[in-house]
């Protein structure tokens, strides 16, 4: 079982924040759909999926329970994200291969563990 895995049930709230590249501008609207997955040894888990707000913010929010396998053969998940624009993938990032949940988290009472997995400059196609 994972270290820091105290509650099966908490709930995980990621974001990740998109800007157009070149203008700075959020990217937002019903066009945009952000994926996050955690790649295992065998397979891969789909976490969850959100549309961009008017910030160009995603929040995905998911339970630990969600990383399947990941709680016996893995001590901490790789996350992977895909941005898609009309069902069309535009962005994909790099594996966040071994991602310390806990270096990161912050906890928010009601809410569970809140992570920032940064801003992305986008060449909006």
């Amino acid at each position: 079982m994972s270290e820091f895995l105290l509650n099966p049930d908490m709930q995980i709230e990621v974001t990740i924040h998109f800007l157009a590249k070149g203008s700075g501008n959020p990217l937002k609207g019903e066009a945009y759909r952000v994926k996050l997955f955690d790649k295992d040894l065998i397979g891969t888990d789909h976490l969850g999926e959100s549309g961009l707000d008017d910030n160009g913010r995603a929040k995905i929010s998911f339970s630990h329970s969600s990383f399947g396998e990941w709680n016996r053969l893995e001590k901490y998940p790789d996350f992977y994200f895909t941005l898609e624009k009309n069902a069309v993938e535009i962005y994909k990032s790099e594996v966040l291969e071994n991602f310390d949940i806990k270096q990161i988290e912050e906890f928010k009472m009601g809410v569970g563990e809140l992570i920032e997995l940064g801003t992305y400059l986008i060449a909006d196609q």
